[in-house]
């Protein structure tokens, strides 16, 4: 498919929409080779289609800003190969116990005060059990209080587990896919694919925002990165929001001598994002604290429109907000309040 047809289908619509509920007027049917077709574009064809689409659907001069705390640190019996917090290796990372609400809270008023508008809160768990959650409800509910939106990293969930946050008011749960169904079996073995789809249709059911997206640079194929799209692009509903992550290639984990990205590859990957999800919000996440100002300036031309702020993501380190700061007063950018919903 070339970029011209791409941008023909994806709708008009204002610049405050985001994804519908009923009466989806964007495609779920992509195919790989759809796709791998528009990664294939010359790089100015590319970034001027997902810049258009862009544009119908949101301002392009306003970033989301997020931030990102670990509540539950270490010890994850996975053996994601990109993960310091995996058990199954030895890194830097202990394992630390639920952090009191109290400290939640005070991290939640410094986001908030540092330009955050969305809280994600973290916690390494293959699965939480239901005991678990009692603590994470009344984090939410504190998060709440102080006036952010909410969002919760926890594993897998079951459809009570999803129902019962819905019920404390999240507002989004994160589940990556991570990468795409061929490559997932070469980075995880301790979960499979489809266990992450249950999970995000668990969420979707129980009337939660989907947060999901993936990594690149983890030794994935184009290919890989298209068929990731594939699958976030033909949920029955698009993600409301895309993470797309760099590898950070943490000590002591497999991936941590893997070959770094072409960052214009990672350029490629969000603007083919906007262009299969175009209501989505698109997040430049991890992989930012040795991303030079030129290429995350591209990537918000390509239609990443939502950052992580603060200096460390769960346990990787992250751009530093007086960092951020100068280059979104370079750049014109502002930060974006509205939900994503």
């Amino acid at each position: 498919m070339s970029v011209a047809a791409a941008h023909a289908a994806a709708p008009s619509a204002s610049v405050t929409s985001t994804a519908t509920t009923s009466g989806d007027p964007f495609r779920h049917d992509w195919t790989a080779a759809e796709a791998l077709a528009l990664f294939d574009q010359p790089f100015s064809d590319l970034i001027h289609a997902a810049q258009t689409v862009h544009r119908r659907h949101f301002d392009p001069n306003a970033v989301e800003i997020a931030t990102l705390l670990s509540v539950k640190t270490g010890g994850c019996p996975e053996d994601c190969k990109y993960c310091p917090q995996s058990a199954h290796y030895d890194t830097a990372v202990g394992r630390e116990r639920l952090l009191p609400l109290d400290e939640v809270i005070a991290a939640a008023r410094a986001a908030k005060a540092n330009g955050a508008s969305r809280f994600c809160m973290g916690a390494a768990w293959r699965s939480p059990r239901d005991r678990d959650l009692d603590a994470i409800v009344a984090m939410i509910a504190a998060v709440r209080a102080e006036g952010l939106e909410t969002c919760v990293t926890a594993g897998m969930l079951t459809a009570a587990q999803a129902a019962r946050l819905a019920a404390a008011g999240l507002d989004f749960y994160n589940h990556n896919v991570d990468t795409s169904p061929e490559f997932y079996g070469a980075i995880i073995t301790t979960r499979t694919y489809q266990d992450r789809l249950d999970t995000l249709g668990h969420v979707r059911a129980a009337g939660i925002a989907v947060c999901s997206g993936g990594i690149v640079g983890m030794g994935e194929s184009r290919r890989d990165r298209a068929g990731m799209l594939v699958t976030l692009a033909n949920l029955p509903r698009h993600p409301e929001s895309v993470p797309v992550n760099r590898l950070v290639r943490a000590p002591g984990t497999p991936l941590a001598t893997a070959d770094a990205i072409d960052p214009f590859e990672l350029v490629r990957t969000i603007a083919v994002a906007r262009l299969m999800m175009p209501a989505s919000v698109v997040r430049l996440s991890a992989g930012r604290e040795d991303m030079d100002d030129g290429i995350q300036a591209l990537c918000f031309l390509a239609g990443a429109n939502s950052i992580f702020h603060g200096e460390k993501l769960l346990t990787t380190p992250n751009a530093r907000p007086d960092a951020d700061r100068v280059l979104f007063e370079r750049l014109g950018l502002t930060a974006r309040r509205e939900a994503a919903r």
